[in-house]
């Protein structure tokens, strides 16, 4: 699978349960301890996220690592 699809794919999930949730870009980043822009570019596949990165995510959208991949993967089957 291409690089690309799959950052697109998490961006979209990321931005999926964030919006669910009602949290604002600014807001995640707060939580997470990283820059808005940051957070952006990963919403908008611009951003290979490192692992470290990914469980803060998913911590600060209080869901478990599995379950923002398993929004991911229904991202990529659509």
């Amino acid at each position: 699978m291409e690089t690309i699809k799959i950052q697109q794919a998490f961006g979209q999930a990321v931005k999926s349960i964030r919006m669910e949730k009602g949290i604002s870009q600014e807001k995640l980043a707060e939580l997470v301890d990283l820059h808005r822009t940051y957070i952006s570019d990963i919403e908008r596949g611009g951003r290979n996220v490192s692992l470290v990165n990914i469980y803060r995510i998913a911590e600060g959208l209080d869901v478990k690592v599995f379950e923002l991949f398993q929004v991911m993967d229904k991202e990529i089957e659509e």
